[in-house]
């Protein structure tokens, strides 16, 4: 009997009792008791009767070879309104009774032909070709590989054989034409229904199919002899080998490329600050690949972030740009006076003027010592020294030597310790006070 879950339960109905016997039931004797009535809603006047494609062929070999299409319209009404009784399938063989206009139901029958044995060596033989035909065949699924396997499983039109108790002699009749539709009901749930049709009850062909299936099995292992071991010999592993050569590093494109445009969002990070952080990368990797070395790399945070600011464009403050410094700051723990001086001095000299904006030095005596006899034949008051910085005496004007032996310029206001970069870096004391002296009078 088909599992509960595919097949329907019987219910009371007002025709007289059924006229199977399930008791007599076997491997090639099945029963099934009779489909309940369905509701009026989910009953369609047309279009596919079954649910699964077998079951719809199984319809299709039906109306394909019937004579009288009011006939298979009124049976099919009598399988939706549950006038079909309990079902028996034998090989060949359908049996049911139909319930008509008189209060004894019609005895009906449908014949079909079984397979011989040739035909079932081929069936099993394509069965176990693929390892899921076995495992469809026990979800109750018919693949379509199984059935295209050169064995007529399913019927084709004229296949079918209905006879019935009935007078009518349309061929089929409107009770027989009941029974073969709900037959396709029975075929969804189980197409071991087809297969006991053609002559095989459902475990003599399991049996068959797995001794068919060791069978292949054993007789492909018997064919590739004993696998081999996994691993690799020790002498191979380390016998010395010639690796062939590396392939040439590819041309060096002419300039990086640009990067994508970076929509605003909501809530997401600043699209001209992904720019400008794509665009570095790519600069950095060009000059890597052709030079081999990326100086940025050995840049400390501090020192990469002032590199970052000084690169966004501009000179004002923009909002865009005071929100960078912001961010920048808060990253490396300064403040964003502290960040705008740095950034100052790295457009002076990069990060060696980073370097004398923040690490006062000794330096040896030689350029340091003659740069202020320098700055008094130019007519300059005398500088005070203090480290490597030179002081102008009324406090508005600063040089300092940086240890690469250019001269960087600094700027205050009078009688204030801010000082800020001023101007290019030069060899010359008195050359590098030209941007000071552009705008006071030394």
């Amino acid at each position: 009997t088909p599992p509960p879950s595919r097949m329907p339960s019987t219910t009371p109905r007002s025709t007289p009792p059924s006229m199977a016997a399930p008791t007599r039931d076997g491997e090639l004797r099945r029963t099934f008791p009779p489909f309940p009535p369905r509701p009026s809603a989910k009953v369609p006047a047309e279009g596919a009767f079954a649910g699964s494609w077998w079951g719809n062929a199984w319809v299709t070999a039906l109306e394909e070879g019937a004579l009288d299409v009011n006939r298979l319209l009124r049976g099919r009404r009598y399988a939706d309104r549950g006038h079909v009784d309990a079902i028996t399938v034998t090989p060949g063989l359908v049996l049911g009774y139909v319930q008509g206009s008189r209060p004894r139901p019609y005895r009906v029958q449908v014949r079909l032909r079984t397979l011989g044995d040739e035909a079932w060596t081929r069936f099993l033989e394509a069965a176990v070709e693929r390892t899921g035909h076995i495992a469809a065949l026990l979800d109750k699924e018919l693949p379509h590989s199984l059935a295209d396997c050169g064995v007529s499983l399913l019927p084709g039109p004229g296949d079918l054989d209905p006879q019935c108790s009935c007078p009518d002699i349309g061929h089929p009749c409107k009770h027989a034409a009941a029974l073969c539709y709900q037959t396709a009901r029975l075929l969804d749930a189980d197409p071991f229904v087809l297969l006991l049709l053609r002559g095989r009850g459902e475990r003599p062909l399991l049996d068959a199919l797995s001794r068919l299936n060791a069978t292949r099995a054993a007789r492909a292992a018997r064919d590739q002899g004993p696998a081999p071991l996994p691993g690799v010999r020790a002498s191979e592993a380390l016998a010395r080998r010639r690796l062939p050569p590396l392939p040439g590093p590819l041309p060096l494109p002419p300039h990086p490329g640009q990067p994508p445009a970076y929509p605003a969002a909501p809530g997401g990070p600043d699209p001209f600050a992904l720019d400008q952080l794509a665009t570095d990368a790519a600069a950095r990797a060009h000059a890597l690949l052709s030079t081999g070395r990326d100086p940025v790399g050995e840049l400390t945070l501090w020192q990469d972030a002032v590199r970052l600011a000084a690169a966004r464009p501009g000179s004002g403050l923009t909002a865009a740009t005071r929100t960078l410094y912001a961010s920048l700051a808060t990253a490396t723990g300064r403040t964003t006076a502290q960040l705008a001086r740095a950034v100052a001095a790295w457009r002076q000299g990069g990060i060696e003027g980073l370097s004398v904006l923040e690490d006062p030095w000794d330096p040896p005596a030689g350029r340091f010592d003659r740069a202020r006899p320098l700055l008094l034949a130019a007519d300059l008051p005398a500088f005070r020294p203090w480290r490597n910085h030179l002081t102008h005496p009324r406090g508005h004007a600063q040089l300092r030597l940086g240890r690469d032996g250019l001269w960087y310029a600094y700027e205050s206001e009078p009688g204030h310790d801010d000082w800020w970069p001023r101007g290019s870096p030069d060899l010359d004391p008195v050359g590098a006070l030209t941007a000071v002296a552009a705008g006071d009078d030394l």
